[in-house]
């Protein structure tokens, strides 16, 4: 069987373009493999409440018996999300960038992850496991552009992902993604749609190439193996 995680973070459900290409990514694993488990966590509609990261953070100094009742909730509660990630074979990450930088619901559900002694620096619980991370910008932040440079999100989250935790991470990235609805930037719709097709296909290649890899694998991440 085996299991597919993905996070959502967008604040938006209709035109948003990282869920639009999860979307193709999801279904084409399921098309390759159609007893796999898809587990969705969507932290965009359903935040992670701000206030669990810091009483977590200060649980894990404090002995068991001494936490407050926020405590033990906010470890409860990072448990539940680690437990998401340890069982999956395979994780989306839709997270599309806001203003410059990391989405808030994001960084909230990654510091409260964090927290979890499975995912201490270091500890290697995701090592190797195939992941994406499904990620989109509204204008063009490339060498030459105005705003290169600016995107304060992308190699966050790479470094985060990929060097911390160990992923073996295939970024989807679409640009210009506010075109069709800003006049400033209608000259650059042909562009956009190009880009936004190219990402779509992108999503398929990598389903195809981690179902593949994953069918072939006698060893499975999560609880259950896709290759099963």
């Amino acid at each position: 069987m085996g299991t597919l995680f993905r996070l959502d973070s967008s604040i938006r459900i209709e035109g948003s373009v990282t869920r639009a290409v999860a979307d193709t990514l999801q279904v084409a694993v399921v098309e390759e493999i159609p007893a796999v488990e898809v587990v969705r966590r969507d932290i965009g509609t359903a935040p992670i409440a701000a206030s669990h990261w810091g009483a977590a953070a200060y649980a894990g100094g404090t002995v068991e018996d001494e936490r407050t009742t926020a405590q033990s909730e906010a470890l409860a509660v990072a448990a539940e999300l680690a437990d998401e990630l340890v069982a999956a074979d395979v994780l989306i990450f839709a997270v599309p960038m806001y203003n410059f930088g990391v989405s808030q619901h994001f960084k909230t559900w990654f510091d409260l992850v964090s927290t979890d002694p499975r995912f201490a620096p270091g500890a290697g619980t995701l090592e190797q496991r195939p992941a994406f991370l499904v990620t989109a910008r509204g204008g063009g932040y490339g060498p030459g552009t105005p705003r290169a440079g600016w995107d304060h999100a992308t190699d966050w989250m790479r470094r985060m992902l990929e060097d911390l935790w160990g992923l073996d991470l295939d970024v989807i990235e679409t640009e210009l993604t506010l075109a069709e609805v800003t006049p400033a930037m209608a000259e650059l719709r042909e562009l956009a749609q190009h880009q936004l097709a190219e990402s779509h296909e992108a999503a398929r290649r990598g389903a195809r190439s981690v179902t593949l890899h994953l069918r072939g694998s006698s060893e499975p991440y999560g609880q259950g193996s896709l290759a099963s």
